[in-house]
């Protein structure tokens, strides 16, 4: 699995009305059911209003490259420039657990 941590940061509360109009308008509903996505879900952080995370996971690179070739890039990009997102991102490679199984409360 390959997890994209993507942080979205605008002004004005402008990033949290760009999550808002991703799921309203069903474009996020439509890549969560694109072959591949197993997670597509934006947060909010406490600290900071003017920040929009979303993560985002898929199950390989293939998947992602599939995403990226889709008519929902254009549409996404677009709204990143109508609201002036400016993003910074983090790429994860998931493995198994190993030995920090123990550490995890579940």
């Amino acid at each position: 699995m390959i997890t994209v941590n993507l942080y979205y940061k605008g002004q004005n509360g402008s990033a949290r009305a760009f999550a808002d109009e991703m799921e309203k308008s069903g474009i996020a509903d439509a890549i969560r059911a694109e072959k591949g996505n197993l997670r597509y879900q934006y947060f909010r952080p406490l600290d900071d209003p003017e920040t929009v995370l979303l993560i985002d996971s898929w199950t390989d690179q293939t998947a992602i490259d599939a995403h990226h070739a889709s008519p929902m890039m254009k549409q996404l990009a677009e709204l990143r420039e109508k609201y002036d997102l400016h993003m910074t991102v983090e790429r994860f490679v998931s493995d198994e657990l190993g030995d920090d199984e123990m550490f995890i409360r579940k």
